[in-house]
């Protein structure tokens, strides 16, 4: 059986889908659990890949609908947000303009000039610098005042906003990928018992919520958190199921105790690091050559050693949904390296 959830919106295609779905067997042994299964959305293609790849084609499809000939989007330095959109503007024809936010304090000059803020150089981006890193409607407001300059000088600009309150178009590419893996889980005769995401924006374990219940799936979503505290993580991804739901013209299917997050490995803040990090880090390299990165991959595997060791996994196969973000692995060599070194 093919699952199918129509999406009434302008699409700019830019990922490369389905997305592979493979067997951990090595992690799985490591960790004595049932075989866990890794979503491979970091192969969607489009600059080193990753979940943004999903979510930006809405906003292009939008954007060309609109005649848009420059993009403008915000995010923290080592974005992979905007450096995926830089990327989809390149393939679209048009100008992009970037704003990098000073969302991690103190960081060594190496955050600041490789990884994704390298590949953004790469890519052509115009860059524009914001000092607030925890203000999102000050940083969607001050892309407004660079648009408004822009549409002085003959610009046809489209905004990607931040901050919540406006319509979660990218959450479509999640609401769609949800049919995809329960069409994949099917045909490898895989029984899904729970999917592992990182949540930051939302929209990532949003889409996927709204799409699972409306194709009648129950299978909880983990969202472990990259950015904020449990409770104000559930209200943002519950208010986005909403919207999301308003959008695709359905009743409200997710229910709040739907909803499940966990600070437990924030480790201090967006884009900071712990021991706990380091470890899935390293051990996934180790065990199954998978690249993570310290920012939301790293912390959402380190969600998953949690339950494993607890034992809160059910019986049924765990997918964790690789997001992606892999560039900025280079970014934070200097943190890293010490430890790994002594692990080897």
């Amino acid at each position: 059986m093919k699952y199918r959830i129509d999406i009434p919106f302008a699409r700019f295609p830019l990922a490369a889908k389905p997305t592979p779905l493979h067997p951990l067997a090595n992690l799985g042994a490591a960790l004595d659990i049932r075989m866990p299964y890794v979503k491979r959305d970091d192969l969607t293609g489009l600059a080193f890949g990753g979940n943004k790849a999903r979510q930006l084609e809405w906003y292009f499809g939008q954007a060309a609908e609109k005649n848009a000939d420059t993009v403008l989007i915000t995010g923290a330095v080592q974005s992979n947000y905007v450096r995926m959109a830089a990327a989809a503007a390149n393939l679209a024809g048009m100008e992009c303009h970037i704003q990098l936010e000073d969302r991690v304090k103190e960081m060594p000059d190496l955050y600041h000039t490789n990884g994704n803020a390298f590949l953004n150089r790469l890519l052509g981006a115009k860059v524009h610098l914001f000092p607030d890193g925890e203000n999102e409607n000050a940083a969607d407001r001050k892309l407004e005042e660079i648009a408004s300059q822009l549409k002085f000088d003959g610009k046809n600009p489209y905004i990607i906003y931040l901050g919540p309150g406006r319509p979660p178009l990218g959450a479509l590419g999640y609401v769609e990928a949800a049919a995809e893996i329960l069409t994949q889980a099917e045909t490898m005769n895989i029984k899904l018992g729970s999917i592992i995401v990182p949540s930051g924006t939302s929209y990532t374990h949003a889409g996927l919520l709204v799409g699972l219940r409306s194709l009648n799936s129950r299978i909880p979503v983990y969202g472990i958190c990259v950015r904020r505290d449990a409770d104000s993580q559930a209200k943002r991804v519950l208010e986005t199921c909403r919207a999301l739901e308003k959008m695709l013209d359905m009743k409200h299917l997710v229910a709040i105790t739907d909803v499940l997050t966990s600070d437990r490995h924030l480790a201090g803040g967006y884009g900071r690091i712990d021991s706990q990090t380091i470890e899935a880090l390293t051990v996934t390299a180790k065990t199954e050559g998978l690249c993570l990165d310290p920012v939301y991959t790293g912390k959402s595997m380190a969600g998953l050693f949690s339950m494993a060791r607890e034992g809160s996994l059910n019986e049924a196969t765990t997918v964790y949904w690789h997001t992606g973000g892999t560039p900025a692995l280079f970014a934070y060599q200097d943190s890293l390296a010490e430890v790994i070194d002594k692990k080897l």
